[in-house]
């Protein structure tokens, strides 16, 4: 059952106040308010289809073109959506001291919008597009265009959004015209990490040096079924830092954690600001 979030939020602030300078793990249930649904349900199983794999992506023209397809519904619910107050109470953690980074495993930029300076934007950005031939960086905006500009037809479609910018459209994209690369005509791939793909090292190396010379560390909306946010919770077991986590439903880590709080986020959230 949901806990009450003043009773959570005091709980929270009670693990802030005993472990003031924390490193901060969020996930998909943070922006969810925003309108950006999420991948797994509070039992930590997949919602839908599981999102596009890396190596599926770069094999199949056919697996590139309906992931482009479908993006023509889903990037523009990322791109619009704007921060909730979970956002900006992550943020008023930061100016008070009490944030020495915000890992996040979201692609949508949300936190920097929020006015979070310190981000680990540990999956990439959904905002930016990157060749994968010669390395060419673009606005996700432009190629969202030329698709469509390309692909008017698919413009009439409609569909449930997913949380990495697909949607869940099922239709015929044996005609869509893919936008390749203005400079080597290469693969455009969202600047993000797919399934099957590796977290770049140096993220990875300095999300764990920051936890190292943090006091605990705080999972906020996210329920750790995902190795690459999972980890943080084992190294921080292994140095003996103190793990908080606030999301509903049950996590990977639940037997890891000191405080566990199944209650709504941003809610709990300012209860707990209201009492630092």
């Amino acid at each position: 059952m949901m806990e009450n979030p003043e009773v959570a939020g005091q709980q929270l602030a009670e693990f802030i106040h005993r472990y003031p300078r924390l490193m901060i793990l969020t996930g998909a249930g943070v922006s969810t308010d925003s309108g950006i649904p999420d991948y797994r349900d509070h039992e930590g199983a997949w919602k839908r289809r599981q999102p596009v794999q890396h190596q599926a992506f770069m094999a199949s023209v056919d697996v590139r073109r309906r992931y482009w397809g479908r993006s023509l519904i889903g990037w523009p619910v990322i791109r619009n959506a704007r921060p909730n107050p979970a956002h900006h109470s992550i943020s008023d953690l930061e100016l008070l001291n009490h944030s020495t980074l915000v890992v996040t495993q979201n692609v949508d930029r949300l936190h920097q919008q929020a006015g979070t300076r310190a981000v680990n934007d540990l999956h990439g950005r959904a905002d930016r597009v990157v060749c994968m031939g010669c390395g060419y960086r673009c606005d996700r905006d432009e190629v969202h265009d030329r698709c469509a500009d390309m692909n008017p037809g698919f413009l009439r479609f409609t569909a449930e959004t997913a949380p990495d910018g697909d949607a869940d459209l099922e239709v015929d994209f044996s005609e869509f015209r893919l936008a390749n690369c203005p400079r080597c005509d290469g693969i455009l791939k969202p600047d993000v990490v797919f399934f099957g793909d590796f977290v770049p090292r140096e993220r990875v190396t300095t999300a764990l040096d920051t936890l190292r010379v943090s006091d605990g560390l705080l999972v906020i909306g996210s329920s750790l079924m995902v190795y690459s946010g999972f980890r943080f919770c084992r190294y921080a077991k292994e140095w003996g830092k103190p793990i908080a986590a606030l999301t509903r439903g049950r996590t990977r880590a639940d037997e890891m954690v000191q405080l566990k709080l199944d209650a709504g986020i941003g809610e709990t959230l300012r209860a707990s600001l209201d009492r630092l």
